[in-house]
């Protein structure tokens, strides 16, 4: 596997990149949905049309990372946001990987395109979810959007389902990557305070939750994931595996 990207998501890919010597991944480009620059977007599109060349050129088939955050399905109280259905993005990063992914479909690349959940990991940039709230509760004071919901996934569970999709020759699909299960972030809150021992003072900001992500497709596509632990505490996991490290270590940028 050739790997486009040096950061988070790149870093853990390299574990699996002797496996898979036919797929290129693009695992570079915006990583967050908050005020980004319009060239930071328009960076990424340069990078993901010479890679598309690259792939036609060479015979190479192309992961494409976009999202299943709450910019891509944003649809509250709505059924669960389905690879085949409707999506109606509610921000400028979701419509601008709606719109890549738009690119890659017409391409003449062997493709998967795979909407990431909330990764957690170690080594992740200071401004993703995580970190940003260890930060946060480690200095006494956060920001809670009262409302909003996260479908946390480890990035140890998202190698090995990325793997079992290269290995099964999966491709031209979309696929969710998510828990299935979004936790209020009052609760994910709550949970990481009980792990540090602290109490942070709180200030709240009205936010509408997520539409929920199907993980329907996933589960028949990759039957390992029922051993994964998927379900409503699973966030509880992931956030007892991480926590503390974001506590004691310097966060990188």
């Amino acid at each position: 596997m050739e790997i486009v990207g040096r950061g988070f998501l790149a870093g853990h890919l390299a574990g699996i990149a002797g496996h898979h010597p036919d797929v290129v991944a693009l695992a570079a480009g915006v990583s967050a949905a908050g005020d980004i620059p319009p060239e930071q977007y328009t960076r990424e599109s340069k990078r993901l049309y010479e890679v598309l060349r690259y792939c036609e050129e060479k015979g190479k088939r192309l992961v494409f990372f976009s999202t299943a955050s709450a910019g891509m399905y944003s649809v509250p109280d709505a059924s669960p946001g389905r690879e085949d259905g409707p999506v109606y993005p509610a921000t400028p990063y979701g419509r601008h990987k709606l719109s890549l992914e738009a690119v890659v479909k017409s391409s003449d690349v062997e493709y998967l395109i795979l909407r990431l959940s909330h990764v957690v990991g170690f080594n992740q940039p200071a401004h993703q979810l995580l970190p940003a709230l260890v930060r946060q509760l480690v200095s006494g004071e956060i920001q809670v959007y009262r409302g909003a919901q996260r479908d946390l996934i480890d990035v140890e569970d998202v190698i090995k389902i990325v793997h079992t999709l290269l290995v099964d020759g999966r491709t031209r699909d979309v696929v969710n990557v998510a828990s299935g299960h979004a936790p209020h972030i009052e609760d994910v809150v709550t949970h990481m305070e009980h792990l540090l021992g602290t109490r942070a003072e709180k200030s709240y900001v009205e936010a509408s939750g997520a539409q929920p992500v199907s993980i329907d497709k996933l589960c028949r596509l990759v039957p390992p994931v029922y051993g994964l632990g998927f379900g409503p505490d699973y966030y509880r996991k992931v956030l007892d595996k991480y926590v503390h490290a974001y506590a004691h270590q310097p966060i990188t940028a």
